[in-house]
């Protein structure tokens, strides 16, 4: 049984580094997307795909799989509970990330303080029972730093842009409190398949009711009719969400908040090494530097030391 414990541990581990790379990767398109047919828009496109893409998953998981198809009413209330909270939740912290690096935040910058939400998660799990060793403590603080180092070019001055994406550190967070209450007593792709639905609902009020009155029925149509804007929209709705929440909300599944933080904070070291591959970026010594102290950070928060023997 412990051995069975320790390899799911290991194996939903591998899920949210997958995670961090599927996001790393789709900074670049986020940022893309958003400027190119407006944060709102792009928010509520992206998240009804990621919905959309998870409909035909669920059966075949049903038929293949042991899946956890909810059988009671209970069941069902416990999923909808679940996933229309995680979808509100990441409406408010996708919506602030979106209009921060619309209003001028930096991408690295905007990595480097979404990724604050390292710090926040362990705090909060303090109030639900959650409690960390102080290896995990101090590998929060080494990423912090070497998150930094990773994406901050310049002082750290703020702008309202940077207020909202604190803000958005701060909706994550909660967001990753609120998986880890639910991922072990629902199913983890319908509870990604609501939660995409009612971040996607909540999206078409500022699409319909800001972006396309401002911008005008026609002007706003004529946005979405170039497929510039809709590479970066289907891989931030298809991989970022149908893939990457659907990862997260199985592998936080006997993770301990804190440590899945950690793991998920390594985004910004891949959407790094993703622009050396594919935009044949450089990394100065400072960034290289980042990164291993987010990888050290991640390793040793991993270990299992200063635990006392009990009898």
């Amino acid at each position: 049984m412990k051995k069975q414990a320790i390899s799911l541990k290991a194996r939903n581990s591998m899920l949210l580094l997958l995670t961090a790379l599927v996001w790393g990767v789709a900074f670049v398109a986020q940022r893309q997307g958003g400027a190119s047919a407006g944060p709102y828009t792009f928010n509520c496109i992206r998240s009804f795909l990621g919905g959309l893409v998870l409909l035909p998953v669920i059966p075949f998981l049903d038929r293949y799989t042991e899946g956890r198809k909810p059988q009671t009413a209970e069941e069902r209330r416990r999923l909808s509970v679940g996933g229309t909270l995680c979808g509100l939740v990441l409406f408010v912290a996708s919506t602030c990330q979106q209009m921060g690096m619309y209003y001028g935040t930096t991408a690295g910058k905007a990595g480097f303080l979404t990724a604050c939400y390292i710090l926040l998660v362990p705090v909060f799990g303090i109030f639900f029972g959650k409690k960390c060793g102080w290896n995990v403590w101090v590998s929060i603080l080494v990423a912090v730093v070497g998150l930094y180092f990773l994406c901050m070019t310049g002082g750290l001055s703020f702008q309202f842009s940077d207020v909202l994406v604190l803000l958005c550190a701060v909706c994550f967070s909660v967001h990753i409190m609120v998986v880890d209450h639910f991922s072990p007593l629902v199913d983890g792709v319908r509870m990604a398949c609501i939660q995409f639905f009612i971040c996607g609902t909540w999206g078409m009020i500022p699409m319909f009711g800001v972006e396309m009155q401002q911008m005008g029925a026609t002007a706003w149509l004529q946005s979405l009719g170039s497929i510039d804007v809709w590479i970066p929209i289907l891989y931030a709705g298809v991989i970022s969400c149908g893939v990457g929440y659907t990862l997260q909300i199985v592998g936080q599944n006997g993770i301990n908040p804190a440590i899945a933080s950690l793991l998920m904070s390594l985004e910004s070291v891949f959407s790094v090494l993703a622009g050396m591959l594919f935009l044949h970026e450089t990394m100065t010594g400072r960034e290289i530097l980042g990164c291993v102290l987010v990888f050290s950070a991640v390793v040793f928060a991993q270990m299992n030391l200063g635990k006392r023997r009990t009898t």
